[in-house]
């Protein structure tokens, strides 16, 4: 007779202080120094090694307050570098899905796996494959991660901050045993609790709920009107009740946008439609990358609120003919109502498309104004031939010329900002 297979299990791995470890990848020196990476624009920290953390730095500070605080203490400061962190963020997940079939790419720097039930599953072996992807994750990519199993998500979620926490696991929590979850979530702040978020732990905090334990504890009826369904599903989650889905497919985008602060103000309107150009051009790529099209496409501007300078903002949306992924299409809207939105003598600071109205593009409703069939394939043909010349060449490659051939004034600041060393041939890392 078969033994019964055991339950599901949910395993989080996390990459440690992802965009520090993403630095250190390519410049070993960095390793045991503090890092830390600027926001766009080297604007404020948004990422800290251990080191950087040690030293006080916080999330959000503003990078120019604390200048002669890094030099002080050689603290090493990089730009944002969002084409090799989201490089290295699918190196990762490829070696997980030689592990597991199953896994669901959560954010850039965390991924779910199911682990499906198995009569084998014992703790030994749940915690023996846990290091294994652990290091096998850290050979191959050179990240370190720290792993979480449990029953349900955000079980899992909790076992990976106790395998972050406690240097005796060895970076690996399995989080199973009902005597073991209570014993944890007792010690386990409500504030810390994976979807309850600041504003819901003020509101537990004050009914005397300050752990996780007395959130899981909370009467259901009571966590439905305090916290709504989904605080309900969290509350049955730290039970062990599974209630978050899996989602094998990331949900179907409802809108896609490309934006992006100026590294420094402008004012005048040929500038602007440089960037809006730009803009265009990459939310038209995304849109095919998915296999979307869009329905109508906004624009958006608007000044510093944080200067004395007057102020503007300005957005306005308009429809497309049929929808489309076609780059001159979505850049001709874009550019109708970048004109129409804009106002002289003011300095802006950022600008942004949002395409709209998604669809599959194979389940697009037929429009009367759309191209007849030769044409449509024409265009089709034309935004191949610029997707995979950009793929081979580096993106950019081609490119419309009203984005600008020269050097753009409006184009993010980036001082600090390390090689693209595994997305662009112009930057490989050369050994000598």
């Amino acid at each position: 007779m078969r033994a019964a297979p055991g339950p599901d299990l949910y395993a989080m791995v996390d990459c440690n202080n992802f965009y520090a470890s993403c630095e250190r990848v390519f410049d070993p020196a960095l390793e045991g120094r503090p890092v830390v990476v600027l926001s766009n624009n080297d604007g404020c920290v948004i990422a800290r090694s251990e080191e950087a953390k040690a030293l006080g730095i916080a999330m959000g500070e503003p990078a120019f307050r604390r200048e002669t605080f890094f030099a002080r203490h050689g603290v090493h400061v990089r730009s944002s570098n969002y084409a090799l962190y989201g490089d290295m963020s699918a190196r990762v997940a490829q070696v997980l899905e030689s592990f597991c079939p199953d896994v669901e790419r959560y954010s850039i720097d965390e991924c779910f796996l199911l682990l499906r039930g198995s009569r084998l599953a014992t703790p030994e072996r749940l915690l023996a494959l846990a290091a294994g992807i652990r290091r096998t994750v850290r050979r191959w990519t050179g990240i370190p991660v720290c792993v979480g199993l449990a029953r349900t998500k955000t079980l899992a979620k909790v076992a990976n901050r106790l395998a972050k926490r406690n240097p005796d696991c060895g970076g690996v929590r399995l989080l199973d045993d009902p005597a073991d979850v209570e014993a944890q979530l007792a010690r386990f702040d409500v504030g810390d609790v994976w979807g309850v978020g600041r504003r819901n732990a003020a509101r537990l905090r004050a009914m005397g709920v300050d752990t996780a334990l007395k959130l899981a504890r909370l009467p259901r009826e009571l966590t439905r009107r305090t916290l709504t369904v989904t605080g309900l599903h969290t509350v049955l989650e730290l039970g062990r009740i599974p209630c978050i889905s899996f989602e094998a497919a990331p949900p179907p985008a409802k809108s896609l946008v490309s934006s992006r602060s100026f590294g420094t103000r402008v004012r005048d309107l040929p500038s602007l439609e440089e960037a809006v150009s730009f803009h265009a051009q990459r939310v038209a790529e995304k849109l095919r990358s998915r296999r979307l099209v869009a329905g109508a496409v906004q624009v958006f501007i608007q000044t510093n609120p944080h200067q004395p300078d007057p102020q503007h903002s300005g957005s306005g949306c308009l429809a497309l003919d049929a929808p489309t992924a076609h780059t001159p299409d979505i850049h001709a809207r874009a550019l109708r109502i970048l004109r129409s939105v804009y106002r002289p003598g003011f300095l802006y600071q950022k600008v942004g498309i949002l395409a709209l109205d998604l669809t599959p593009e194979g389940r697009r409703q037929l429009c009367l104004d759309e191209p007849d069939g030769e044409t449509r394939r024409a265009r089709e043909a034309l935004m191949r031939v610029l997707d995979g010349v950009n793929a081979a060449y580096g993106r950019g490659t081609l490119r419309l010329a009203a984005s600008g051939l020269g050097k753009r004034p409006w184009h993010m600041r980036q001082a600090y900002r390390s090689p693209r060393f595994t997305t662009s041939w112009d930057e490989l890392p050369v050994a000598r």
